[in-house]
């Protein structure tokens, strides 16, 4: 296999998945399947800014760096961000600090908080980053990013003037925002990777449409909703968010609330919109611009990019299409491996994908798919290389 930050020939094949969730990461899938091929290939994992962002960076030449912050429910955990020095740029997994994976037990969704996620910022900015890559998705919490901001040094205050504890159901309280302590990010460029386009609130909002996954009852769903519009109405009110403008200059009607995106991590988009001055990027299409997609695609006869299960979610900004759409770019034919597939071949060739091969199609039983995805991989590489490259 070709190391991908090394000059490539011409004819190699890209390989460029995501992670199989539960089974392999997306360095892993890359390995694999360039064993099974037998050819000259460029590995290039990557991610659409959820879980994996990390681990898929770091596999593409950033180092790792290692740091112990709070966990959604208020533990210790330790979690990591991608760092390059040379371009002073941090990429930041929320899911690291507050994922669903980090709960140590129940779903807590009236309490889990985005703090531990502001802390990995804390630290990047302290380190000297100029650029934050925020990639949101896999949230236990629904606070609207308050805990991301409370770690950044803002106190947010309940009438009486006392701080507001962690989690979404408290800001029900919130009164004011102080950000006299707040630590400042002038002249740092703070992007959202994130496949999300909901605003924070309403019935397409963060508590509406995900704090359900998160263990909400409809009764704790309409509670986030209430808190999280006190806090959009606070901060507007108190921090001009209603003249808020798109990156084009033009005004934006529903304020930072109303934005594509907002809504995304339980509303740790709003926050970071609101508070940070971030700029909401499609996450595939940027972390490919990061990952110089575009240099190591040209002069490839094949494109080979995959996940898990291929299916209807796949088709709404996740990695496959992502990498299919800059791939169809430099005209160069996409194919995708999967542990299974529910997408028909017409649904995969709009979406610019030639066709697709699935674990699922060697072995039936998806237990085993799970258990010996790597050899199974390699296998399917070899059907693909006898099938595609002969």
């Amino acid at each position: 296999m070709v190391d991908p930050v090394q000059n490539h020939a011409r004819n190699h094949v890209l390989i460029a998945p995501d992670k199989f969730k539960g089974s392999l990461t997306a360095a892993e899938v890359c390995a694999h399947l360039a064993a099974g091929l037998g050819v000259p290939s460029v590995a290039l994992p990557v991610a659409d800014g959820g879980d994996g962002t990390v681990d898929a960076v770091v596999a593409c030449g950033f180092a790792r760096v290692e740091v112990s912050v709070t966990g959604p429910t208020g533990e210790p955990v330790t979690a990591s961000y991608a760092w390059d020095d040379s371009g002073r740029t941090a990429v930041i997994e929320l899911a690291e600090a507050s994922g669903l994976r980090r709960l140590p037990g129940e779903l807590q969704p009236l309490t889990a908080t985005s703090f531990g996620t502001g802390e990995l910022i804390a630290h990047a900015l302290d380190a000297g980053a100029r650029r934050i890559v925020l990639g949101l998705g896999g949230s236990a919490c629904t606070d609207g990013g308050a805990g991301l901001v409370q770690a950044l040094g803002a106190r947010l205050l309940d009438s009486s003037g006392a701080d507001l504890p962690r989690g979404g159901a408290a800001l029900r309280e919130l009164d004011r925002v102080d950000l006299s302590g707040f630590t400042g990010l002038a002249g740092v460029e703070v992007v959202v990777a994130s496949d999300v386009d909901n605003p924070l609130l309403g019935p397409h909002g963060a508590a509406a449409v995900y704090a359900p996954q998160k263990g909400a009852t409809p009764d704790d769903v309409a509670l986030l909703e209430s808190a999280l519009a006190r806090l959009a109405a606070v901060a507007t009110h108190t921090h001009g968010l209603v003249g808020a403008v798109e990156h084009d200059g033009t005004p934006r009607p529903m304020g930072v609330a109303g934005a594509p995106g907002a809504g995304a991590a339980g509303g740790v988009g709003f926050a970071a919109l609101a508070f940070l001055g971030a700029e909401v990027r499609p996450g595939i299409e940027y972390l490919l611009d990061l990952l110089g997609f575009g240099e190591h695609v040209t002069g490839a006869r094949l494109v080979i990019t995959g996940e898990g299960s291929l299916d209807a979610q796949s088709l709404r900004g996740k990695a496959p299409v992502g990498v299919a759409q800059a791939a169809a770019k430099a005209g160069v034919p996409v194919i995708a491996v999967c542990g299974r597939r529910d997408l028909g071949d017409e649904e995969l060739q709009a979406a610019g994908i030639e066709a697709a091969y699935a674990l699922t199609d060697l072995e039936p039983d998806t237990g085993r798919c799970i258990a010996e995805a790597g050899p199974l991989l390699e296998k399917l590489g070899a059907v693909v290389a006898r099938e595609r490259l002969s």
